[in-house]
């Protein structure tokens, strides 16, 4: 048995919530391998739309076990409302939740840290969610953060020698704070984590593949926003891309297995940073509103542009993507002609190839597709979509190289097409 990844190609918001949720039914174990609450995964069902930032997107199926790996960073705060918003809705989660010892502890220090070094920015601020998720890497690679192991173990002496050592930082920045109710409700959140099963990821992860459970390992934010391999400076202090999965669960390469990748019909971009099909007229207007794009942690703007072939296909490489799925295609109904971005012109040559400069003079190449102009949210089988649509899906097939086998018609979980039973 191999461990499937699931992860977004964009620069996040691609739909994973849904998907995962789509897809736990087939999974045992569902396991988050990197970044924190900044994350913001939308499930909707039953009429009811929820948004989860730590807990993995598995925890509604009864018969899922979820694991919060080593690579994630929990704020103790966030984490204790959000199963606080699951118990009301009567999800046994204590049962179903395990936590890695080795993930690290976001600090309220961490959000002041994170707050302050934005503002000294100014213009050129990176569009942080200020969750304290930056500073707490960097304590994690500095080799001073706090793991979830920790707190058994002198956790308030540990926890008042880091946050002295944020203070003597803080002093340098013209920055006021106060995080006295904050580090209240911290300690709260840090005696809710005792209540769950603490797990070392890599010694739990490899018994599970013993056992042939299937395990699905859920990425957050996206591909263009990897540490190394996204948008630089403006992108997440994590591996978000396929290789992060092992790093961030104890898995081994040679026990990956299918590696699925989202993306949207078109692009969005929340905060700063290179977006180089942006749409900037009524166009990009009109794709924010049919698509509701506002983001699920911040509430910000997304800003829109057309679906850029060039990056998608980066990120295909790069992950090793093996299936396909499109989300939002049903929001391009409302348009006559619709763009895919297929090359850069960057000082009069034409490239194929993500720039190492994102500030370069780049112009796109568009091949321009007949739209549909037909509500498709209520089609459940591929060969019932418009020819418009099923021709923009086999144009990105053919150019990716790889098969798109499932398709999303709306947020809700029923809306959705899945081409092929074998996908798993």
């Amino acid at each position: 048995m191999k461990v499937d990844v699931l992860l977004g190609l964009q620069w996040g918001d691609e739909g994973k919530g849904k998907i995962v949720d789509v897809l736990s039914p087939k999974y045992d174990v569902i396991a988050r391998f990197q970044g924190g609450p900044n994350a913001g995964h939308s499930l909707e069902f039953n009429n009811k739309k929820y948004v989860l930032h730590s807990i993995p997107s598995g925890i509604f199926h009864k018969n899922s076990i979820n694991v919060i790996g080593n690579g994630v960073v929990i704020d103790p705060v966030i984490f204790k409302k959000e199963i606080d918003g699951l118990e009301k809705e009567c999800v046994d989660i204590k049962k179903k939740l395990l936590i890695s010892k080795k993930a690290h502890l976001i600090l309220p220090s961490h959000r002041v840290l994170d707050a302050a070094s934005e503002a000294a920015k100014g213009k050129t601020k990176i569009g942080s969610t200020l969750k304290g998720i930056g500073p707490t890497y960097m304590d994690k690679t500095g080799r001073n953060g706090i793991r979830v192991g920790d707190i058994e173990y002198n956790l308030k002496d540990k926890y008042q020698k880091l946050y002295n050592k944020h203070r003597q930082i803080l002093e340098q920045y013209d920055f006021q704070y106060d995080i006295s109710e904050y580090e209240k409700l911290w300690f709260e959140g840090i005696e809710l984590i005792k209540e769950f099963e603490l797990i070392d990821s890599e010694y739990t992860i490899d018994q599970y593949l013993e056992e042939n459970k299937k395990i699905l390992a859920e990425g957050a934010q996206g591909t263009l926003l990897d540490i190394d391999f996204g948008t630089y400076p403006y992108v997440t202090s994590s591996n978000t891309v396929s290789a992060g999965a092992c790093t961030g669960l104890g898995v081994s390469p040679k026990n990956i297995g299918e590696v699925y990748g989202i993306f949207k019909a078109y692009c969005t971009r929340v905060g700063s940073g290179p977006f180089f099909t942006e749409i900037f007229d009524e166009t990009g207007k009109k794709l924010q509103k049919y698509g509701h794009e506002y983001g699920a942690t911040t509430g910000r703007e997304r800003r829109c542009g057309w679906l850029d072939l060039i990056a998608l296909k980066y990120s295909v490489k790069i992950n090793g993507v093996t299936q396909l799925i499109i989300t939002k295609a049903d929001v391009l109904s409302y348009f006559d002609k619709i763009k895919i971005g297929i090359a850069y012109k960057i000082n009069d040559k034409i490239s194929t190839k993500v720039p190492f400069d994102n500030q370069a003079n780049i112009e796109v190449v568009y091949k321009e597709f007949k739209g549909w102009k037909t509500d498709v949210t209520k089609v459940r089988k591929y060969n019932d979509l418009p020819n418009e649509l099923i021709s923009f899906i086999k144009y990105i097939e053919n150019e990716v190289g790889v098969p798109i086998k499932i398709i999303s018609l709306g947020p809700d979980r029923a809306e959705t097409i899945i081409r092929s039973s074998t996908y798993l």
